[in-house]
């Protein structure tokens, strides 16, 4: 019964910024973790970043210190701040939600890094 509707995806060159949205189809209550996880062609889906409902964050490190997760409680979002692109961070971004026992999936958005 959870959707999740992922964008901001878009093409831009090594050394950018680019904002990813999350939209949830409820309301952001109780226990839960989101996250943002990613696909680059021929390679596995990978964690990116973390967000539990008490505020905990969590990140690979290959993007600590250059992504930032944040929600909007409010809006029933999560972003993805992300700085300092690089042509590695190209994939498909995922939305995650882990909440009463399940886990549920956005359709992915595009980030293309390159000059």
């Amino acid at each position: 019964q959870v959707q999740l509707v992922e964008s901001g995806g878009d093409l831009v060159q090594p050394g950018g910024s680019l904002r990813l949205s999350c939209a949830v189809s409820e309301r952001l209550f109780g226990i839960y973790t989101m996250g943002w996880y990613r696909q680059a062609p021929g390679k596995q889906r990978e964690l990116v970043a973390t967000i539990s409902s008490g505020g905990g964050r969590n990140y690979a490190d290959s993007v600590k210190g250059r992504f930032t997760i944040f929600r909007d409680n409010i809006k029933n979002t999560v972003y993805l701040q992300m700085n300092s692109l690089k042509p590695e961070d190209t994939a498909v971004y995922y939305c995650n939600i882990y909440v009463r026992g399940s886990e549920y999936w956005g359709q992915g958005t595009q980030v293309t890094v390159s000059s």
